[in-house]
């Protein structure tokens, strides 16, 4: 069944509007736009009311995460600030939506509530102040991804130190991705096959209930659905994909806007293409609109070289990234139950969340919002 609702589980704190100075290099985000957080209430506001504050203070609109992963735009980026909970991955890029700031707090504040003198976890990249791709990822660029170390048994490691079950501190990390599936609305989390099975032994052992385990974990029932997925290259850390109510659909709605009023340039994104034998360069330019030096840019290629059965990017200038539909919110996953060992924090438990979700989102249909969310 589907309600139009209004997503309100975000408590966006005023700090956000003053975040420290960045932790990237000394980036800054793009000067038009200020840095403030993203009100659930805006997406009450009409086209009208919208388009108003798109002309006259585009930086009221918050947050704004324009396109996919790995082809996007963010507008109003916010720097997560420095906290004594985490330390960053050396040149790590850490500039993010509102909302995926605030779940990176949520999350790393529930693991020392489950466990008081919890040492720092390492953050790794999130994204560059106005998006777009990192040249070491191919994602990163819609400002919702965050690259979360591992805890370990010996404290705060140096780095990405791959995971194994003779150095990861299974509770916290346990800890960890309870948070991300229970207090936030987790897109995905990228992990190795071997640190699933780790965390899934650490988990059943101390009581989770298996059904929602089986649920949550894909290499267990390989269902589409899960959250917890397997990915290469991620032995060492979580890739972790949050979605943004806000960011992502007053982004979808005021794309247009924006454009019109020339208060951005019309953003490249990119499409992927998988080469078929026979194909070139040239073959591909003409079919897209675009031209080979573009490809060449966009892939960092240096010759005109390209490989039957891979994937490349193709730019296309002034395609409009952002879906047509609202986007759809999946309902969280909440487990039955909490372990003892866990009992020290305070956990949404599924009983509860359905009630007041289900209220929240009723009275959002009567007033007509915009984003969807699947209950």
């Amino acid at each position: 069944m589907f309600f139009l609702g209004l997503f309100a589980g975000w408590a966006f704190q005023a700090a956000l509007a003053a975040a420290p100075a960045p932790v990237s290099g000394g980036l800054a985000p793009a000067p038009f736009f200020s840095a403030l957080a993203s009100p659930a209430s805006l997406l009450d506001l009409d086209d009208d009311a919208l388009r108003r504050r798109v002309e006259e203070n585009p930086g009221s609109l918050g947050s704004l995460s324009l396109g996919t992963p790995d082809s996007a735009v963010v507008i109003n980026s916010v720097s997560l600030p420095a906290d004594p909970r985490w330390e960053f991955l050396p040149r790590a890029e850490c500039w993010a939506t509102a909302e995926t700031v605030e779940a990176v707090r949520a999350v790393v504040a529930k693991v020392h509530e489950a466990f008081p003198g919890t040492p720092p976890i390492v953050i790794g990249d999130i994204g560059d102040p106005d998006g777009g791709r990192l040249k070491r990822h191919a994602s990163h660029q819609a400002g919702r991804d965050v690259d979360f170390g591992f805890f370990y048994k010996t404290g705060t490691a140096s780095g990405f130190p791959v995971g194994t079950a003779a150095t990861l501190d299974l509770p916290r990390n346990w800890a960890l991705v309870r948070a991300i599936l229970t207090c936030t609305d987790v897109e995905v989390i990228f992990l190795d096959t071997g640190i699933q099975k780790l965390l899934y032994g650490y988990a059943a052992a101390i009581g989770e209930d298996k059904a929602w385990l089986d649920r949550v974990f894909r290499y267990r029932k390989g269902s589409s659905s899960a959250v917890i997925r397997y990915a290469r290259g991620h032995r060492t850390h979580y890739h972790v994909r949050f979605y943004n109510p806000v960011a992502q659909e007053l982004g979808r709605r005021v794309y247009p806007m924006l454009v019109q009023a020339k208060k951005i340039k019309p953003p490249v994104f990119t499409v992927r293409h998988v080469v078929r034998d026979g194909e070139t360069l040239g073959h591909l330019a003409r079919r897209y609109g675009t031209s080979v030096r573009a490809i060449q840019q966009a892939n960092g290629l240096s010759s005109s070289m390209i490989r039957a059965g891979r994937s490349y990017r193709i730019p296309l200038k002034g395609v409009s990234a952002p879906p047509v539909k609202p986007l759809i919110v999946p309902s969280r996953l909440l487990p039955p139950s909490v372990p003892d060992v866990l009992a020290a924090a305070s956990w949404p438990s599924a009983a509860a969340f359905d009630r007041q979700a289900l209220l929240k989102l009723m009275e959002a249909a009567i007033q007509g919002a915009a984003v969807v969310r699947r209950v």
